[in-house]
């Protein structure tokens, strides 16, 4: 009996520890869903040629074609000081039996505007070199935040306009697909704030002086 008593406790604490097993990196679960592929009936190059005027129609810039792959991006402004960039890869592949299949991802970029003054060098027979603000400023775009575009919608989207452009369908009567959105696919983040120069950390303590 105390046997099967020892048996049963460590059944248990397997059993336990089977259900806490840590979750996969950020979510990842490489589940069967089709967010990022579709089978069309078509030739790989018509696949490809297909996404590419699905993409010219909403305002895509093209930096890259070939027969099989895809690359294009398209720029949003949601704040003042925000640039988001959407950069989009397709790859048509042939399917076994014949038809293709269109792999789609698309990586969103966030930029926040950087301020920086520029400073010059004074030369002092006591005190040697010293760096003085001269008043002038620049501003630059800096990449804060970069993602992998999550939103099923958009894919789903895409695929559809895709579907729209295929040779076979293209110069059927087919209902408009509505516009896409104005704003990027992911929701922004808050811009992280952006530390200043040494020296101009330097300066505020100092209270400018």
């Amino acid at each position: 009996m105390a046997l099967a008593a020892v048996l049963a406790s460590s059944l248990v604490a397997c059993g336990f520890n089977r259900g806490k097993e840590p979750p996969p990196p950020l979510g990842e679960t490489f589940g069967a869903e089709d967010t990022y592929s579709r089978s069309y009936p078509v030739a790989p190059a018509a696949a490809c040629e297909a996404a590419r005027r699905a993409l010219l129609g909403q305002g895509y810039v093209i930096g890259k074609a070939t027969v099989d792959t895809l690359e294009a991006i398209k720029s949003f402004q949601p704040e003042s000081d925000v640039h988001t960039q959407l950069n989009v890869r397709a790859t048509c592949v042939p399917k076994s039996g014949g038809g293709s299949i269109v792999f789609v991802n698309a990586v969103q970029d966030l930029y926040s505007l950087k301020t920086t003054t520029k400073s010059a060098s004074v030369g002092l027979s006591v005190l040697g070199s010293v760096s003085l603000p001269i008043g002038t400023s620049g501003a630059n775009l800096v990449r804060v935040a970069s993602n992998t575009v999550q939103n099923k919608d958009f894919y789903s989207r895409f695929f559809q306009r895709v579907k729209f452009y295929l040779p076979s369908t293209e110069d059927v009567g087919q209902p408009v697909l509505p516009p896409e959105p104005e704003t990027p696919p992911d929701p922004v983040p808050p811009a992280p704030a952006i530390m200043p120069p040494a020296h101009e950390a330097e300066r505020d303590a100092d209270g400018g002086n």
